[in-house]
């Protein structure tokens, strides 16, 4: 069920929320000494619906994308109201049932972390899986085991590794056009990443001190950060210059096979075979991808679905015509059939 296209959200809190969002401040075992140098301590927005308080409720963790935080979820402007504000809006109007969302803050220098523990970027799975849901169940009236993970971009890609190595703590996985088959998404941006390494001598640390100081993402810019980004997450190499390895030749853009087999070792074409059991496990597994994205990940999608067929594992596949941005209302759709889905929810 999607919410209506004129819903508008109620009074009840500044911004003109119905229900009410606590930003709390949490303090991070997992991500405390991140070589990185990233802060340990983040606040966690946690969305409350209308009346949240007055008895137990579904978990619903949603991951941002890459280069997005969970404080942009939040945006109440009227003319680009956030996933928050749109979700209270359709719970008030009784379109969408009531959770609570939980919001992780896994961004970092970077711009992002995949939600994978990196011995560069620090532990953000078990951030997210063990430290928030843990404090999370502590501090909010929770249904016990009704909790789902969803995300789109690479949200969705974190929604699906977390899902398939925690099932038990995810029983309910989403991933709207979350990374998948490296080779077709990030194949192309890296000899883009080396195209704009060019204006800075071809090293990355030169293009990181210039982003620093103008974080411009125009041009080659986003391609350069974002596989940054990747190989801090999927090839971190403590010791080294950058604290991480490209898997190109910086020079030639031959691709270094060492380096890659890390990377594709988190793909989840690659990943899903090997976490086949605890896949079958989730109460609920929803993949799904527009026709025209920019990323090429449908396709990446439609194998995903297929691999995890004929693994037996149930999932729910769904395509639309659209591309890669502007997917907060398949976030949304999504959500009736994922929370009936949850254990003491059918």
């Amino acid at each position: 069920m999607t919410p209506a296209a004129g819903a508008r959200p109620g009074h009840g809190e500044p911004g003109g929320l119905a229900g009410r969002v606590d930003r709390r401040r949490h303090e991070s075992e997992a991500l405390r000494g991140n070589p990185a140098g990233d802060p340990h301590v983040r606040e966690v927005p946690v969305y409350v619906p209308p009346g949240g308080d007055d008895g137990p409720l579904p978990a619903i963790f949603v991951l941002a994308a890459y280069t997005g935080r969970a404080q942009d979820m939040l945006e109440t402007h009227p003319w680009r109201r956030g996933l928050v504000p749109r979700y209270d809006a359709a719970v008030a109007a009784g379109e969408l049932p009531p959770a609570l969302l939980v919001l992780p803050d896994a961004w970092t220098r970077l711009g992002g972390s995949q939600y994978v523990d990196s011995d560069h970027n620090g532990a953000y799975r078990r951030y997210v899986a063990e430290e928030l849901v843990d404090w999370v169940d502590a501090n909010y009236a929770v249904v016990p085991g009704a909790r789902g993970v969803v995300g789109k971009s690479s949200g969705g890609f974190g929604a699906l590794h977390l899902g398939m190595r925690h099932p038990e703590r995810f029983p309910a996985v989403a991933s709207i056009s979350g990374d998948c088959n490296f080779e077709a998404c990030y194949g192309p941006e890296l000899l883009a990443c080396l195209r704009g390494l060019l204006a800075h001598d071809g090293d990355p640390a030169r293009f990181l001190e210039a982003f620093d100081a103008d974080p411009d993402l125009g041009g080659d810019g986003h391609a350069v950060i974002m596989t940054l980004a990747m190989a801090a997450a999927y090839s971190p190499a403590p010791g080294t210059p950058l604290g991480f390895e490209l898997p190109v030749d910086l020079e030639t853009g031959e691709r270094r096979a060492d380096v890659w087999e890390r990377w594709l070792a988190f793909d989840p074409l690659v990943d899903a075979p090997r976490h086949a059991e605890a896949l079958r496990r989730l109460a609920f597994l929803h993949v799904e991808c527009g026709l025209r994205d920019e990323f090429h990940l449908q396709w990446g999608a439609r194998q995903l679905v297929r691999l995890l067929r004929a693994l037996d594992v149930p999932v729910r596949a769904a395509e639309h015509p659209g591309g890669h941005r502007g997917l907060d209302p398949r976030v949304l759709g999504v959500l009736p059939a994922m929370l009936a889905a949850l254990p003491g929810r059918a």
